[in-house]
């Protein structure tokens, strides 16, 4: 399990801390309502908000595709067309969700809560956090 954690990691983020004040702001959102989130996310994230969230988080798009139920080739569609389906833009709400949770907990340290993220726990029967999210 010790090399998935590491399979979950592209490189350092961006930012070695954060602070995330609304919901999605780690995608690159600027959405200030819950109405306009849920238009949004009915609407299909830009694929850009994957590649946001990608950089603020340092996990790998193969990770973070494979956690939200993107195949490759699926995902090579979504670049091009630019737009993500509703469903795979609510999944990765929930994982911006907790990984700005994340980040809170561990004070704006985005290397810790990411580790932590990508890190299998026994409460979860053995599978990281972002693996646990695949579902609500």
């Amino acid at each position: 399990m010790a090399s998935q954690a590491k399979a979950l990691r592209l490189g350092p983020p961006a930012h070695a801390t954060a602070r995330f004040k609304r919901t999605g702001e780690s995608l690159g959102l600027t959405i200030d309502t819950v109405p306009d989130l849920i238009r949004e996310v009915m609407r299909g994230f830009s694929y850009k908000a994957l590649i946001a969230f990608e950089t603020n988080s340092g996990v790998s798009l193969q990770a973070l595709a494979e956690t939200i139920g993107i195949p490759e080739r699926t995902l090579a569609r979504r670049r091009a067309a630019g737009r993500l389906a509703p469903e795979e833009s609510e999944r990765l709400l929930r994982l911006s969700s907790i990984f700005e949770k994340a980040v809170e907990l561990f004070e704006g340290d985005v290397s810790s809560a990411v580790h932590w993220l990508a890190a299998p726990k026994r409460a979860l029967e053995n599978q990281t956090p972002l693996q646990y999210a695949r579902t609500e």
